[in-house]
């Protein structure tokens, strides 16, 4: 009985103890907490990805260009969230994409989702096409005037070219109907 009084005495003494300690601690300002890691993947202390320099530019515009300043990973003090990038923009395998969907309710916010999509469709098909064209060439010069090979050669040419007439048109058209017949603000 003896051993648990002994126990108890010791435990409330902790207890007021630790209260006391914790209670003169000064917390951290919030001005001053980092997060973890940001969007383009810079997690001190390891380096930054050699992707992070295009990515900042994308996400984080106004922030230094030294990651050592870890201007990306602030958190914000007033909303307590980690680094917020640019509205409206998304950092990709193929690049940075700005759109206007900051909110859905602003005008030209889904115009302009759709004009991305359709930049990064009609510039697939361009080189593509290019590439047809690059091929058809190829093997033209070197059919060494086998007929069979020349005019597979010539086919490829015609091809590309027909190709990448009809995605122009259609981009063409695409935009024709959607800014001028429908007048869809974006476009």
């Amino acid at each position: 009985m003896k051993l648990f009084f002994i126990f108890l005495f010791l435990l409330q003494t902790l207890l007021t103890f630790s209260h006391s300690v914790f209670a003169q601690a000064t917390p951290v300002p919030a001005a001053n907490r980092f997060a973890a890691c940001d969007l383009c993947g810079l997690c001190p202390p390891d380096k930054p990805p050699s992707t992070w320099e295009k990515c900042r530019a994308c996400l984080y515009p106004n922030a230094s260009t030294n990651p050592i300043t870890k201007d990306t990973l602030k958190v914000t003090a007033t909303t307590n969230t980690g680094p917020t990038p640019q509205p409206g923009r998304q950092y990709t395998v193929i690049g940075c994409i700005k759109t206007n969907l900051a909110s859905f309710n602003q005008e030209g916010a889904a115009a302009s989702v759709v004009q991305v999509l359709l930049n990064i469709i009609f510039s697939l098909i361009g080189g593509i096409a290019f590439l047809y064209l690059m091929y058809g060439s190829f093997t033209v010069l070197t059919s060494q005037a086998e007929p069979e090979k020349l005019n597979y050669g010539k086919r490829l040419i015609v091809g590309a070219i027909v190709g990448l007439t009809f995605s122009l048109l259609s981009a063409f058209i695409v935009n024709f109907i959607a800014s001028g017949i429908l007048k869809i603000p974006g476009f």
